[in-house]
């Protein structure tokens, strides 16, 4: 026995040991305490600076009140005028050991905090932040009261108040599919005529199924079914709507014909938590369906999404081929729910790969291609990262991922922290800060944080025994033994092999995860090391070699590569199936960026004038500009609604008009053609990052959705937000604005200079005597020469055009010019020509 426990100690400490990671309790208590500062500066600004509004804008330092701040689209769906930022943090004052302030943040949500306000919220938002919230609060709060060292007074206010809330969201359910509206009016519902919504058609996948965990948990809590029906049938339809070759699902679906929108699929924006939800089900009610759907959910996604380390998106129904070439930040949730799932090593894989994007980035851009470059500049602070960190130190103990943890606190401290709070990144690439700190800042990442450098024995509740909703919310799994399993779902069983797949209704263990191989982790790592390239030395060779994995022994991809001009020799034994790939052909170095033709918004119309002439950057599809001799001109008029991710309501407005539309929560394509549909000329695009602006932000060209963009024919251009204030200030002033969409070097006006006005002259010799005679008719011209050059001056003939010789003379004054210059008296000149 004690040889073994030797043995075991060795193992681990020569586990810590690798790279240097090995962190001390120390070192690990300052780290702690530096995450509880910032927590305190984070949410101190906000109760000082914001508290009641919804969220905290950090630069401004004041509260974002909607209605009362310039409007960002569904962006705005969040805030409910229900202090959002409060109630999402309630329970993150619990884990952080602040009980004070916890037991004081739940007096001012049952004391200050309404419901019923007359505002259209996002269902899905409303639901993980807002009745997360709640429930997490009201979990913490009961926790505190039953050791009855605090919290006597409570009641289960905040319990009723998320019964509340839940009864507030059920009208978006009233759908004859069972999907849910994607917005609902807290006051009036959904089909209400005061309510202001009602038209939406599609909502997301991720939307409709992430609902199951908190309605779940207020069902089985108040004792009402209503709401944990309601959401087991949203995922039923899911479910029965999967593509049955594939078992994959789609990005977008109608509520009401429960068809496909948007066929595209992935782990990402759009689909994430639904699959996050399923697993985390069955951890907290106990149903097997939900672990035999998830199951065959991610063989799916193993077999056509994760190309390891990447994770693309492809078409549902023809999985085999990647759809785009740039992946979003949010799919950095998705090592961590593979951790759930005992598979750890491609979470290991697509870790790395997301820490090398944040060396180089500083931080994960709101999205990246595959060759890691910036897609989409912003980060919002979000957590997901910090998420997946947590779970992959908690699975392996490898101080690697401590180190990882460091690298966010520092980098926040270091690039998003400012005076009155965290502000987002408005770009990576230039550092320029936005003025919003979203909740989940709060609920999320410190919550992952500060439990990644704590040790059981430090937290204020045993973290083991609560799930994490998507938004780091704590439900009891204790939830899974109040209430028998629900009996209204089933699905078919699809067998998998117990040999293939060791954790399909099992956890994972240790012995199982790392089969005498303590450095199996840093093993996996090593491989991802310098994927992008930062921090590997410079070495040129004169031949480029891979390592290209076969696994079968077939000769057929061989031939071919040797076809290409490839030859392929095999490695050492340790390594069967692995051949070295020499490239006999040159390989050319990869094409630089593509250059962004600028273009402009020229305002023509009166008082404007085209005076105004606003920068703006083009798009990839849609009517090319720069073929367009003479641009495209129209008036503008807002689509309602403004981001036009659902077809607008009106039409009729917009119909021979170029249209502004907001950017933000769908592709650029899917506006465009819901605008097209409209009968727009056009569409100019604003960015719904507040201070952005084509100074500090470089020009981009947008993109499509990854489907074909040829339907759309319509012309195309961005704005950033400091110059599309221009635009819509101008629209708000004036009744109409006509605008002309062209590129930036064929601006009217550009490149010109006035010119002075000139008169052709025709020239004769006149016979001797022939003026003193009387024969000219006219006005004539005499040229006198004199030393110094030549003057032209008029001579006057007769009394009856006198007054007209002066009229024309002194507004048409001739300045006196060489003489050399007379060569060219005679040519005909053209209207852009010097005179």
């Amino acid at each position: 026995m004690l040889l073994k426990t030797l043995l075991i100690t060795s193992l681990l400490g020569w586990v810590k040991c690798q790279d240097s990671q090995i962190m001390t309790l120390e070192e690990k208590t300052v780290i702690r305490d530096q995450i509880l500062e910032m927590f305190d500066h984070a949410y101190g600004s906000y109760m000082k600076n914001a508290y009641p509004a919804d969220e905290l804008m950090p630069l401004s330092c004041r509260g974002r009140v909607r209605g009362q701040e310039p409007n960002r689209g569904d962006i705005d769906d969040s805030l409910g005028k229900f202090s959002l930022t409060l109630i999402d943090t309630l329970d993150t004052l619990v884990v952080l050991n602040k009980l004070d302030e916890f037991e004081d943040a739940v007096r001012k949500v049952v004391t200050d905090v309404r419901l019923d306000n007359d505002v259209v919220v996002s269902v899905f938002e409303t639901n993980i932040r807002v009745l997360g919230g709640l429930l997490g609060g009201h979990v913490m709060a009961d926790l505190l009261k039953q050791r009855g060292e605090r919290m006597q007074w409570y009641r289960d206010e905040l319990l009723h108040m998320a019964k509340e809330l839940g009864h507030r969201l059920l009208p978006a359910f009233n759908t004859t599919s069972g999907l849910p509206y994607p917005k609902v009016n807290l006051r009036y519902g959904v089909l209400n005529p005061l309510s202001r919504t009602g038209t939406e058609s599609d909502t997301c996948t991720a939307c409709a199924g992430t609902m199951i965990l908190e309605f779940a948990a207020l069902s089985r809590l108040s004792g009402e079914s209503v709401f944990e029906e309601h959401a087991r049938k949203a995922l039923d339809v899911l479910w029965q709507r999967r593509q049955k070759g594939s078992d994959l699902v789609g990005t977008v679906i109608n509520i009401h014909n429960e068809e496909w929108v948007r066929r595209e699929s992935g782990v990402g924006a759009g689909i994430d938590s639904y699959y996050e939800y399923l697993m985390k089900a069955y951890i907290l009610l106990g149903d097997n369906v939900f672990l035999e759907r998830f199951n065959i959910h991610y063989s799916a996604i193993m077999k056509y999404i994760s190309q390891p380390p990447l994770l693309l998106n492809v078409h549902m129904h023809n999985p085999t081929v990647s759809v785009r070439s740039w992946m979003d930040s949010l799919l950095a949730f998705f090592p961590g729910l593979q951790v759930l799932r005992g598979d750890l090593k491609p979470a290991i894989e697509t870790h790395e790969m997301l820490y090398q994007v944040t060396k180089q980035h500083k931080f994960l851009p709101e999205a990246f291609t595959s060759e890691f470059r910036v897609h989409w500049g912003q980060h919002l602070l979000r957590p997901e990262f910090a998420e997946s960190t947590y779970y992959l130190y908690k699975a392996t103990g490898d101080p690697y991922y401590l180190r990882v943890g460091q690298s966010i606190v520092e980098k926040l401290n270091a690039y998003a922290r400012v005076p009155c709070g965290f502000a987002a990144v408005q770009d990576v690439r230039t550092g320029m800060h936005e003025d919003r700190m979203d909740s989940f800042f709060l609920a999320e990442m410190f919550k992952y944080l500060y439990l990644l450098f704590s040790e059981k024995s430090q937290l204020p509740i045993d973290i083991d025994d609560y799930i994490f909703t998507t938004e780091a919310h704590l439900l009891p799994v204790s939830l899974s033994i109040t209430k028998p399993p629900y009996q209204g779902n089933h699905t078919e069983t699809v067998p998998l092999s117990q040999e293939e797949d060791l954790f399909t209704h099992s956890c994972p263990s240790m012995e199982t995860l790392f089969p005498n191989n303590p450095s199996f982790a840093k093993t996996i790592r090593d491989s991802y090391k310098y994927l992008t390239g930062v921090g590997r030395a410079f070495h040129p060779v004169p031949v480029r070699e891979i390592d290209l994995p076969f696994h079968d022994n077939g000769m057929e991809p061989v031939e071919f590569l040797k076809s290409m001009g490839i030859s392929l020799t095999p490695l050492n034994e340790d390594h069967k199936g692995v051949y070295r790939v020499k490239l006999v052909a040159e390989v050319s170095q990869a094409p630089e960026e593509e250059e962004v033709v600028p273009h402009v918004v020229q305002l023509i119309s009166p008082p404007f004038l085209g005076r105004t002439v606003i920068t703006a950057g083009p798009a990839k599809f849609g009517m090319d500009l720069t073929k367009q001799e003479h641009g495209v001109k129209g008036s503008i008029a807002k689509a309602s609604p403004y981001t036009a991710c659902v077809p607008v309501d009106n039409a009729a407005q917009l119909k021979g008009h170029i249209a502004v539309a907001l950017r933000g929560d769908c592709m650029f394509a899917v506006k465009a053609r819901h605008l097209q549909e409209a009968g727009a000329i056009g569409v100019i695009f604003i960015d719904h990052r507040e201070g952005s602006n084509s100074q500090d932000s470089p020009l981009f060209q947008m993109v499509g959705d990854g489907d074909s963009t040829e339907d759309l024919t319509l012309p195309l251009v961005f704005l950033f937000s400091q110059e599309g204030a221009v635009l819509t200030s101008a629209l708000k002033e004036n009744h109409n604005v006509d605008v002309l969409l062209l590129p930036k070097e064929r601006q009217l006006g550009h490149g010109k200079t006035e010119k002075p006005a000139g008169m052709n002259i025709k020239l004769r010799l006149a016979e001797e005597g022939e003026l003193e005679d009387g024969a000219a008719r006219g006005p004539t011209l005499e040229f006198v020469l004199e030393k110094d050059g030549m003057i032209l001056k008029e001579v006057e003939q007769e009394a009856q055009h006198k007054q007209f010789c002066t009229e024309a003379t002194e507004d048409d004054r001739t300045e006196p010019y060489s003489a050399d210059s007379s060569q060219n008296t005679n040519s005909n000149s053209g209207p852009d020509a010097e005179p």
